[in-house]
């Protein structure tokens, strides 16, 4: 590690921001601090984790790593997502059983997990009978964050995490790249930290939230956010508020977080005797079944189209992902439109209380696209409905509609974009290749990586799973380990680690690694 400090302030110049390509004489020149390791990770989150793990597992030193993140921890952003969407600690996710990112060989899954835990069979009989006898089973979001937390402290995570916010990842002249750190004020003696790499990988979730575009208008207008909220943001309470009066709330979107925010809704109603209406509102109302043949086809009815998981779950290992990773350009668009869309899963639970509320009066749910809010006394929403227009009285309005941002909203990609040489698959999101290497961006003997949301629309269509994140990370992995930097993962050190993995023991370097 080397600093270069000597009286200069550390800030980035006009010479640097203009520049795609920067010589280490151009950072020298701007007084930034220089700090050297072989792989730096962005984003710090579950897909920073996931590739971590996978790399100190094959053998890579902790010091050979920089995790450059503004969270505490790995779980941090999905643990708030789930608990402001309706889905707190006890509850479950929806994730596969075997889907763990904790554990890169997936066993013992997170149902053979809790069946030991908590000493009773039921588990693990109700994974043998589903989809057909019993809803797909799932992790707790609590059983998660719990095992995420006990692989960081044994792979030693935080000695490799650097807080700060990343401004930009730019190529360096002879290959590599410099990653300009913004770090905490006062942590350091210059304003910038650039870290000079010859890999980068950025897994910085989703860009932000994107509200419907007749909600932002109101916001933006009327500078309300009590009355209107998205479900990815803390809205407490609307569901406070209708414990001491009655309400009429408006449920914007038909996928799974609208499904946990119908659940919790109809969860207070039972639970305290509320009078609580709902009016839901799907801007595509599924009837049925449907799909493009009998053998691809997904249920569906009273607005919801419903699947088990993100995807059908041969996108993760089987025909689907094979046929994927062979379709370029429009081909590869039309198969996302094929098998995308909103969906959620088809819990009884659920059906069970929208059928009382259908059956109640209290739930109403219809097709219609929103043109317009009105405040007033009580927010008055102008639906265009197939029968014509209708205005519906709501004293809440929750948008469910998802976290849709464009990745140029995130100014490090929107950076990579300008600057770094990335292109936009069919989906509009970073095109990245088989390997997840960034297309265009390489960098003499240097590769820049990315995997989670922002890739969405290449090759392996489940990349915003727990899953997804992982088989990203193993193509990540095993591209190092074809350019000679990382230890390839074998049998002998896979089935060794496991089982250290099983003990909590901490992992071991590699004997075959024989990098600085």
């Amino acid at each position: 590690m080397e600093s270069r400090t000597a009286g200069m302030s550390g800030e980035l110049t006009s010479r640097l921001l203009g520049s795609p390509l920067w010589t280490d004489a151009m950072v020298h020149e701007s007084g930034i601090e220089v700090r050297d390791v072989p792989f730096v990770t962005v984003g710090g989150g579950i897909g920073s984790f996931v590739t971590v793990d996978y790399l100190r597992i094959a053998g890579v030193p902790a010091g050979q790593i920089a995790v450059l993140s503004n969270i505490d921890h790995p779980w941090q952003t999905y643990q708030y997502l789930t608990r402001v969407s309706q889905i707190p600690v006890p509850e479950r996710i929806r994730s596969d059983s075997s889907s763990r990112p904790d554990n890169i060989w997936g066993f013992p899954s997170y149902a053979l997990s809790e069946a030991w835990r908590e000493r009773s069979v039921r588990p693990l009989l109700h994974v043998l009978g589903e989809p057909i006898f019993a809803d797909y089973w799932t992790p707790r979001a609590g059983a998660v964050f719990a095992s995420l937390e006990r692989e960081s402290a044994r792979i030693a995570y935080p000695d490799m995490l650097v807080k700060g916010v990343v401004r930009m990842v730019r190529r360096r002249a002879g290959g590599g790249y410099f990653t300009i750190l913004t770090p905490p004020a006062g942590t350091t003696s210059t304003k910038r930290v650039a870290y000079r790499s010859r890999f980068v990988h950025i897994a910085v979730g989703y860009p932000g939230l994107k509200f419907l575009p007749d909600l932002q208008a109101f916001r933006e207008e009327h500078g309300d956010f009590h009355l209107v909220v998205n479900a990815y943001e803390p809205h407490e309470h609307v569901y406070e508020s209708l414990k001491t009066a009655p309400g009429t709330v408006m449920v914007r979107g038909g996928g799974i977080v609208a499904s946990r925010v119908l659940q919790r809704l109809m969860d207070d109603r039972e639970k305290f005797g509320l009078q609580t209406e709902i009016e839901h509102v799907f801007r595509t109302f599924v009837t049925g079944s449907h799909g493009p043949h009998r053998w691809s086809r997904r249920k569906g009815g009273h607005g919801f189209a419903y699947q088990g998981f993100n995807y059908p779950k041969s996108v993760w290992g089987g025909q689907l992902k094979a046929k994927m990773r062979k379709l370029d350009g429009e081909e590869r668009a039309a198969e996302y439109r094929r098998m995308g869309g909103t969906n959620t899963p088809k819990r009884r639970r659920w059906q069970q209380q929208m059928q009382a509320g259908r059956d109640g009066g209290w739930y109403r749910a219809y097709r219609g696209l929103v043109d317009e809010v009105q405040p007033g006394n009580r927010l008055t929403s102008i639906v265009q409905r197939d029968d014509g227009v209708q205005r519906i009285a709501s004293d809440f309005i929750i948008d469910c509609t998802g976290l849709e941002a464009d990745i140029a909203d995130h100014r490090l990609l929107s950076d990579l974009l300008t600057n770094g040489g990335a292109g936009r698959n069919p989906l509009g999101r970073l095109e990245v290749e088989r390997t997840f290497e960034v297309k265009g961006t390489a960098s003499g003997d240097g590769a820049l990586y990315a995997s989670g949301t922002a890739t969405l629309g290449g090759y392996f269509p489940g990349v915003d799973t727990f899953l997804g994140l992982q088989v990203a990370a193993q193509e990540i992995a095993d591209d190092l380990a074809r350019r000679g930097w990382a230890p390839r993962l074998g049998p002998l050190r896979s089935t060794a680690q496991w089982i250290r993995w099983s003990l909590n023991r901490p992992v071991e370097g590699s004997a075959s690694w024989s990098r600085s």
